[in-house]
């Protein structure tokens, strides 16, 4: 007898967001907007995390042998609120940054200055010394949380930052300038009857200011509110009992068995490892694991120590872990799921994936920093059945494909994608110009190109920017990588455009493939002409020798390797080395 057809997605949609059900939505207006949200979302991130103290001794943060409980957290997190608006002054909307590495206390200064009715700037921890003062400047920051590495890095810019108050996590003694304070120092004895300071703050307050990656020009503060973060906190919980509801294929799901423990291995600065981690499962009562760095053989090695239960980040990682010497020989027993996104991932990785970690399907998701995390999730059965899509927005979004002119294109057709909901966020923070450019009615324009199927599944087709246009014909980059993929020696890719006399631009390629492998670029071009139109196929391909570089929000850093090839090619090279 065969298995009965699982309910569509509309059904499951309407099941779950009916009247009386925890996923319920209600329509407000939000910036002149009638905007669909979810009716059962906190208010606030104070809300979340004075609800998290309920979770007692169980354990929040672990680190390099250090563990810390959801008590101990919040006790610390209520201390270090109440010392910034005590002890410094500060004020609802005012901004208290984060620089640091994943070390527990950036959950600690990330919700404390939550809590405080401040605007949170997570800053990137790989900025050098002059990105630092310029994300701090241009937020206006009054008081910097950083660790000794960001403060050493900061040094000789702090003259320029008058007035900004530092305080510092595991200072190195000696090595402190006048003018800063060690955080332990600010903590003091934390009494056990501590609370948040009572500070009222409604759902469209400002509450976070997280800067794009700044590939080109100056990065771009994104400036969220308390409502979009909530917004994507339940919409997480939405795609999870959602995939419940639409079944699965082949073998049956690993049981949940109690919580979570989380591998994070993304920076908590990032949308992905703030919204979607750190507050989720801080939600949830979950554990997170934490590393000093990425690492894939020391991400296995907590795995099995840790019975980690969920592993992610971007697809290269997920490979990295895969490819790397020690994976046959851990025990990877405890996972549940393998979850990734931030970049786009070939079918390949799918399948791969389901060999090595049988019964446990895979999932990816869909945002930016300007959704505020998740707009998009693929999960369970329907990942099975579409690999190669992002999936189907949460019911509180809208999508479209829009062409040049903003006119919605129907289904199958290829543009760029607009995204309207309550994850949407204001704006860019002191830039007008570019948040007009960027947000219409309530609309992002993603600058991602996309096509919708009639199911409403989402395909990302490439950035609108990142073209390679041979000979007036637009070619997606992202196409030649996902067959570049499919060739068993290759873990990672990267498609791009160097200038041609005739054509204006040629199709060129940079890929990392698995150890010893011995794959000829003639064998590479081979494989994807095999595939694709000989247009598309790369005239030219380069071996480089590590992960390709990507930046924090797992991007690849084609600007950078484009130079490279470019200087290597001058000198007649096939191997780009690091």
């Amino acid at each position: 007898m065969s298995d009965p057809a699982p309910r569509s997605i509309d059904e499951v949609h309407s099941a779950l967001t009916a009247p009386g059900e925890p996923f319920e939505m209600v329509e407000t207006t939000i910036r002149g907007i009638l905007t669909r949200v979810w009716k059962n979302a906190p208010t606030s991130l104070a809300t979340i995390l004075a609800q998290s103290r309920a979770y007692g001794e169980l354990d929040f943060l672990v680190y390099e042998g250090e563990h810390w409980t959801f008590e101990r957290h919040y006790r610390t997190t209520a201390k270090l609120a109440n010392e910034l608006v005590s002890r410094y002054g500060v004020r609802k909307g005012d901004r208290v940054a984060v620089a640091m590495r994943n070390l527990p206390e950036w959950p600690v200064a990330f919700w404390a200055a939550a809590a405080a009715g401040a605007v949170v700037v997570p800053l990137n921890s790989w900025w050098t010394g002059p990105e630092l003062a310029y994300g701090l400047s241009d937020s206006g920051t009054k008081v910097l949380v950083c660790d000794q590495e960001r403060l050493e890095r900061l040094g000789p810019e702090l003259d320029r930052l008058p007035g900004l108050q530092v305080l510092v996590a595991r200072p190195k003694p000696g090595r402190i300038p006048a003018g800063a304070t060690p955080l332990t120092e600010v903590l003091g004895e934390i009494p056990a009857d501590i609370d948040l300071p009572p500070i009222h703050t409604e759902p469209d307050d400002d509450a976070t200011i997280l800067y794009t990656s700044g590939t080109t020009g100056q990065p771009k503060g994104v400036l969220g509110t308390h409502r979009n973060i909530c917004t994507n906190l339940m919409s997480l919980g939405f795609t999870n009992a959602r995939s419940a509801l639409r079944g699965t294929v082949g073998a049956p799901p690993r049981p949940a068995a109690g919580r979570n423990v989380y591998l994070l291995s993304v920076p908590f600065f990032h949308a992905t490892g703030c919204h979607s981690v750190l507050v989720a499962n801080l939600a949830a009562g979950n554990e997170l694991v934490l590393m000093y760095k990425w690492d894939a053989g020391r991400a296995l090695e907590l795995i099995e120590q840790e019975r980690i239960t969920i592993f992610g980040g971007v697809p290269a990682m997920v490979w990295q872990a895969m490819e790397h010497p020690d994976f046959a020989r851990r025990d990877l027993s405890s996972l549940r799921n393998v979850s990734y996104g931030g970049a786009p991932a070939a079918p390949e990785l799918v399948r791969t994936i389901e060999e090595r970690f049988p019964g446990r399907t895979p999932s990816n998701g869909y945002g930016l920093t300007e959704t505020s995390s998740v707009t998009t999730m693929n999960s369970g059965l329907d990942y099975l059945r579409h690999p190669d899509s992002v999936g189907v927005p949460v019911p509180v979004c809208d999508v479209k494909v829009v062409d040049e002119q903003g006119r919605a294109l129907p289904p199958g057709d290829t543009g760029e994608l607009w995204i309207k909901g309550p994850n949407v966020v204001k704006g860019y923070w002191n830039k007008p110009t570019e948040t007009v450019a960027s947000f219409s009615d309530g609309w992002l324009h993603s600058g991602d190109l996309a096509r919708i199927d009639d199911e409403g599944f989402v395909y990302i087709v490439d950035r609108v920017k990142d073209l390679v246009i041979r000979g007036g014909e637009n070619i997606a980059s992202i196409e030649v990588e996902a067959a570049l993929f499919e060739h068993p020696d290759v873990t990672d890719a990267a498609v791009i455009g160097i200038p041609h006399p005739v054509l204006g631009e040629e199709v060129a390629a940079v890929v990392h493939t698995t150890p010893d492998a011995a794959v000829t670029e003639e064998e590479l071009r081979e494989h994807v002409a095999a595939r694709l139109a000989a247009f598309k196929v790369p005239t030219r391909i380069w071996f480089w020798d590590d992960p390709l570089p990507r930046n924090p929000a797992g991007k690849i850093l084609k600007r950078d390797l484009r130079q490279r090839v470019l200087d290597d090619r001058a000198r007649g090279g096939r191997t780009l080395s690091t």
